[in-house]
């Protein structure tokens, strides 16, 4: 990974996804990168804070643990008590909570794998009839879909007294299910 880089930006720069929402998809780099969104502000005591950390997948079925730079979110937004909700802006790449341990993670690859594997039947992968969603770019990636289905796409994590509460191995992991490319984590930590 390059190295991490924490930048302001505003929503109001990005530019807007399929659904209508800000997709943030500026400035991507190999690595990861930090973007704090400074929409943070208190209601009646509640403290949001909303950041994006953007990473750049290596290899298809990939394992990112972000563990640290949603730590770093934590920090920067000086809530004490709360919770923080961690959100894969992709139906590809989801977000779960395990240990970082390598071979565990070669298990889990080989699991979905066999799930759900890439070389498996899909209609969505059937470019002759499928007529929806279609980029320039679309590869078949059928298989990528449904682990996402079984894996999600977010994760909320409590926060206690200024720091994540985790079990004794867990990380967070951002898992790219389909192949390289620029992948993006909307990060809210909500509290006082």
């Amino acid at each position: 990974m390059d190295d991490q880089v924490l930048q302001e930006t505003g929503t109001e720069t990005l530019p807007k996804s399929r659904n209508g929402g800000s997709n943030g998809m500026n400035d991507v780099k190999t690595g990861a990168t930090l973007g704090k969104t400074d929409l943070g502000h208190r209601a009646g005591g509640l403290v949001i804070k909303d950041y994006c950390i953007k990473m750049h997948a290596t290899r298809e079925t990939e394992f990112m643990d972000i563990t640290q730079q949603v730590r770093d979110c934590v920090t920067d937004s000086g809530v004490t008590s709360g919770f923080v909700v961690v959100f894969s802006k992709h139906t590809t790449a989801a977000v779960k909570l395990n240990e970082n341990e390598p071979l565990l993670l070669e298990d889990m690859k080989k699991f979905l794998e066999r799930l759900s594997p890439r070389h498996g039947d899909y209609k969505h992968n059937d470019f002759s009839i499928r007529t929806v969603n279609m980029n320039p770019d679309e590869c078949p990636n059928g298989h990528s879909h449904c682990q996402h289905l079984l894996l999600g796409t977010s994760e909320t994590i409590p926060i206690v007294e200024g720091a994540m509460r985790f079990g004794t191995y867990q990380s967070i992991f951002l898992i790219e299910l389909d192949h390289p490319r620029p992948r993006e984590v909307v990060v809210q930590v909500l509290g006082q």
